[in-house]
Order: C-alpha cells, then sequence, then structure tokens
C-alpha cells in the first residue's frame, strides 16, 4: 500500500526513532485520528502499511484517511501508557474504543472541596474535588440514602458559596431543623466537616454508628409516646440492617479489595469495580466500552483500567482481575501502590465470577436499552434507503419466496410492505406450474414476471423496492425478468445463512450489523414472505392429498370432495369425522358417510 503514502509522509516514516512512544494519525485536515503507544515507534508505525496490518475494513479505512503522523518519545512504557490514555481523552479520535459515558444511572457526589459540602445527585463527574458514589442502578435506594441523610444530618440544600456568601436570615430549613444556617455564620466550618466526614462513611457502606444514633432517637421517640416517629426509626434500622447482611461469598483476606469483572459483546464491553470493605460489597461502579472493533480483551481491559479505575478515589491495595491486561508489567509499575491478583481459584475466585455476572448482566441491559433507542430514533424505512444508497426512500417494497416440498407443489409467495408496516390486502401468493416446479430460479422469474405483468396490465403502481429471498442466483433471475418487462426497479436480495445483502453491481455483499433497524424490517419481510408462502404449500399439499384419496370413492365428485375439504380441512380430519359429521355436510348422506370411512380405513 506504499501508493498512498505522500513524499512528505514517506519522509517522516523514514526517520522514526527505535524508542518508545506515542504515536498520532491525522487526516488531511489536521484531525486525529487514532493515538496508540509503541515499545519501538519505528517498527510499529510503519507496521501499518503493511499487507497484514490492512487486512481489516477498519485498518483499509484507517490507512486510506492518514495524511501525517506525530510521534512523541517518552523514557519508558509505563509513561507512554499514561500520555496516551491523556491524549485519547483530549481527542477523542475516531478509530480509539470509547468509554461510553455512563448516562443512564445517577451518581452522589459530595463537594468536598468546599468549605461547607453539599450532595448532589449528578449524571455527570466534572465537579472539582467531589467524592462520588455510584453510579447506581437502584435510583429508589439511592433516594432512600439521600431521604436518610437528610434526615440524620442537617446538610445544608442551597447553593450559596459559603462563606463567600452571607444572607440576612436563614432559609426555611433553618426553621424546621434540616439545616443550622452555616449561611448567616450559626454554624462554623469544623462542626459542619466533622459531620459530612459521618455522612462519607455512611455512603461508603460503615453504618454502625448512624444505627446506634437511630436507635436512640426510637427509644426517645418512644418513650414521650411518638409512636410514627419510632415506628419511622424502626423500619429505617431494618433497612439499614438489610445493607449490613453478609455478601454471598466468603470475605478476602483483610476483607478489603477492588473486584473488577468484565463482559464483552462483539464491539460492546462493559467492566464493573465491586469495592469489598470489611467483607461487605458497599460499591459498585461500572463503565460501558464502544468502538473495539478487533481489539483484543487484554487491550480493552487495560483501557478500562488506565481510564476508569486508575482516576477514581479510595482505591484498594489488593486489585482483583478477571485476567491479564496488556502490558502487564506496566501497568503493575503505574499502580505501584496495589498488589495486583488473576485467582484460578478459592475465593478471591469467586468474588471475580460474580463480577463477572454482574457486567454480563449490565452489558445485556444496554443491548436492550440501546436496541429500544435505535428502534426509536431512527425510521427503519430512511435508515434502509440510506444503507442501500437508493436515490429515494423505500416506501413500499414487496419480497418474493419460493416454497416447495420436493419439486411438487410448488408456491410463490409475495408480501407487500408500506412505510416499513405489512400491508396484507396487496399480499399476492403463485401455483407454479411446469418445469420451474423443480426449478428455484424459474420459479422466481416467473413469480416477478406474472406480477410485474399484472400491475402493468391495470396500471397500478410499482413497488419502490424488491427483495428476492435467495442469493446471486436468485437475484439475477429476478433482474433477468425486470429486463424483460423494460422495467428499472431497485431490486436486492437476502441469503439468509449469512444475512449478506447482495446488490447489482456491487462485486461484494453488504452486511450490516445486527441491531440495525434497516436489517430488521428487510428480516421482517422475508420471515412475513416464507411463513405466507409455507402456509399455501401447506394448504395445496393438503388438497392435493385429500383429492387424491377421495378420487376413486364411487358417489364422490370434484363438488362432494371441495365440500369435504373446507368442512374438516385434511385427510386427517375427514378418517377423524364420524358418519354423522360427514352426514351433515351438504350434499353427503349417512350411507356415503360410512363408504367413504371404510374406505379411508383399507387404505391405512
Amino acid at each position: 500500500m506504499s501508493d498512498v503514502i505522500s513524499d512528505p509522509l514517506q519522509r517522516k516514516l523514514d526517520t522514526l526513532p527505535d524508542q518508545p512512544g506515542v504515536y498520532l494519525w491525522r487526516d488531511a485536515a489536521g484531525i486525529v485520528l487514532y493515538v496508540g503507544k509503541a515499545k519501538n515507534l519505528r517498527s510499529r508505525v510503519r507496521s501499518y502499511f503493511s499487507s497484514d496490518h490492512a487486512s481489516s475494513p477498519k485498518n483499509q479505512l484507517l490507512v486510506r484517511l492518514i495524511a501525517d503522523v506525530e510521534t512523541i518519545v517518552v523514557v519508558n512504557e509505563p509513561e507512554s501508557l499514561l500520555l496516551e490514555n491523556n491524549l485519547i481523552k483530549e481527542y477523542l479520535p475516531r478509530f480509539n474504543l470509547r468509554l461510553k459515558d455512563d448516562k443512564s444511572y445517577p451518581s452522589i457526589a459530595v463537594t468536598l472541596k468546599e468549605p461547607f459540602p453539599r450532595i448532589l445527585v449528578t449524571r455527570r463527574r466534572d465537579i472539582p474535588g467531589a467524592r462520588y458514589f455510584g453510579p447506581y442502578t437502584d435510583v429508589y435506594e439511592m433516594r432512600r440514602s439521600l431521604a436518610l441523610i437528610r434526615r440524620m444530618f442537617t446538610v445544608r440544600s442551597c447553593s450559596d458559596d459559603i462563606p463567600r456568601d452571607r444572607r440576612e436570615r436563614p432559609c426555611l430549613d433553618y426553621y424546621i431543623g434540616r439545616c443550622r444556617a452555616p449561611c448567616v455564620g450559626w454554624q462554623s466550618e469544623a462542626p459542619y466537616r466533622a459531620m459530612i466526614d459521618e455522612v462519607v462513611s455512611f455512603l461508603e457502606g460503615k453504618t454502625v454508628d448512624l444505627r446506634t444514633r437511630i436507635r436512640e432517637l426510637m427509644l426517645a421517640a418512644s418513650d414521650r409516646q411518638d409512636f410514627e416517629r419510632a415506628r419511622d426509626m424502626r423500619d429505617t434500622i431494618k433497612w439499614l440492617d438489610q445493607l449490613e447482611a453478609p455478601t454471598a461469598v466468603d470475605v478476602i483476606g483483610s476483607g478489603e479489595a477492588d473486584i473488577l469483572g468484565f463482559a464483552r459483546d462483539g464491539d460492546d464491553a462493559v467492566g464493573v469495580v465491586f469495592r469489598v470493605r470489611e467483607g461487605k460489597v458497599v460499591l459498585r461502579e461500572h463503565r460501558f466500552l464502544e468502538n473495539l472493533e478487533e481489539e483484543p480483551d487484554p487491550a480493552v481491559l487495560s483501557a478500562f483500567l488506565l481510564r476508569a479505575y486508575l482516576p477514581s478515589e479510595g482505591r484498594a491495595r489488593r486489585v482483583i482481575l478477571p485476567f491479564a491486561p496488556a502490558d502487564f508489567e506496566e501497568m503493575e509499575t503505574l499502580f505501584e501502590s496495589s498488589t495486583w491478583m488473576v485467582p484460578q481459584r478459592g475465593t478471591a475466585h469467586r468474588w471475580v465470577q460474580l463480577a463477572d455476572q454482574n457486567a454480563r448482566h449490565l452489558l445485556e441491559s444496554l443491548r436492550i436499552e440501546s436496541f429500544e433507542t435505535d428502534e426509536r430514533a431512527e425510521d427503519p424505512v430512511y435508515a434502509l434507503g440510506r444503507d442501500l444508497g437508493l436515490t429515494s426512500l423505500p416506501r413500499t417494497m414487496i419480497c418474493v419466496d419460493i416454497s416447495t416440498n420436493q419439486g411438487r407443489d410448488t408456491v410463490g409467495s409475495l408480501v407487500y410492505f408500506e412505510a416499513g408496516r405489512p400491508k396484507k390486502a396487496e399480499y399476492r401468493k403463485f401455483k407454479i406450474k411446469g418445469v420451474a416446479q423443480q426449478d428455484d430460479f424459474a420459479a422466481i422469474k416467473e413469480v416477478v414476471t406474472r406480477y410485474f405483468t399484472r400491475r402493468r396490465d391495470e396500471g397500478s403502481g410499482y413497488p419502490d423496492l424488491i427483495v428476492i429471498d435467495g442469493g446471486k442466483g436468485q437475484l439475477g433471475v429476478a433482474l433477468e425478468a425486470l429486463e424483460a418487462l423494460m422495467l428499472s426497479i431497485p431490486v436486492i436480495s437476502l441469503a439468509k445463512r449469512e444475512e449478506e445483502i447482495l446488490i447489482p453491481g456491487r462485486p461484494e455483499s453488504l452486511r450490516l450489523p445486527r441491531r440495525s433497524p434497516s436489517l430488521r424490517l428487510l428480516q421482517r419481510a422475508r420471515d412475513e414472505a416464507h411463513r405466507f408462502g409455507l402456509a399455501y404449500n401447506r394448504k395445496r399439499r393438503s388438497a392435493r392429498t385429500i383429492t387424491s384419496e377421495l378420487l376413486n370413492i364411487p358417489g364422490v365428485g370434484p363438488t362432494r370432495r371441495r365440500r369435504l375439504l373446507e368442512q374438516f380441512g385434511s385427510l386427517a380430519g375427514v378418517k377423524s369425522a364420524s358418519v354423522a359429521e360427514i352426514a351433515a355436510v351438504p350434499g353427503m348422506s349417512p350411507s356415503l358417510a360410512e363408504r367413504i370411512l371404510a374406505y379411508l380405513a383399507k387404505q391405512d
């Protein structure tokens, strides 16, 4: 692929150093496409233009867009890891894997940098100096925790910049006992800070002191016969007891560790961190990752550790991993205050299995939510027109399928979709005769020819798109039929095995993502055509069977055969009927009914 390299870029490639560092690929507009690290910049960067590296579609596109490269030499590989991470955060390159911002779940933020910290609910983590707890997947439990904090602690709810901003009078919270009015100087910073430390301990899962305080309040309320207040305190203690319940797995050593779980499905992955303190899971954090493409799992786990786990606060000294990340030794250097384990058995391994199980659950939830969002956000008809490169939207389309039974009872089915929905009044079925019964290609050609000939003769409009169930052969004969009728209508075929979309004039098939609204619309039309054709095929087979069996019975002519078929549906239905039921059919008599059943019994 040397022909795509410009002279200035080639000169840079020829002068690359044999040292560790970071490289940035840029396009012609100077936009950063990809940031990577290398033990040897010269060999790594030049490898992008080898045939092996450019074998994947993603890398082929990247190489075609490359116009320039920038390299930064560092002292050692751990430094290159950190620099790569920082540059990815700064530039958000198109071709790097990304951590998906978790905007679905809220977190609790404690603004510790402020002299009088506040407790906030946020879906972003951009408050300087704040301590975050969450994200919480159970919003009800999060709000219950907040309600308890508001009830037990006098944390201010205003947004004033205290002590810079001073009020003349306190707000309503002071008069109802929810705040001690630091805004007017009635509470100093030291006792307020001590209270915030208790709040942080509670959010970390340390509830012993809080439970003792609530019990004292419960007894005091009972003594003054405020039984409603005492009941609320009792229910609060029960809730705290549930939070303190022992976990389902054993304690690891001292009982403090960070357990990392990982799950991946194609281009999506999720990393989970269980923070275990005193033998209990006090917090679960997770981050989704996307745009993984062909990145191996160790590289994805390494990115998660650098971008999500390393910046977090309150890390444990012991870190339990599901498997070794990429650049394991360099990562250990960056996390020198921690001891890393990749357990294969025992208690720690059971913790990892639990974290992995949670990761799989979260990833499945992401899949479902993303699919529902995609379905709501994009019209499948518009998406199909865009993905196929059509000049006009396929507001109406037909799908053709052939159903046969070993060369007999061959039928064609045609279903009609309008605005992405089936329009059953426009469904058509075709009885295939002659040589086409044994030739699937000829059957497709017959259906297309008969349908569009009739539409032309009737002066009816044509659909915007034709979908053929099959491969290149079926697509080819459909094109031949249209050319013979001198019609120019977009036509494609959908091959079942790999869900490939074949488009005339395009050498390679089109493969859409599994969650693509376009592919789902095509699959729905294909499946509906198959269902409709199969039903017609079974009906014809049943009619042929009952007709051939009843043909030799004296006294049963075409009219009576038709009435039997209409009444009982199949030959098996006639056999299972009673004499009285057959005699009740118009044109039948008890004696003829007995003769029919006797004849059919001899055939078994």
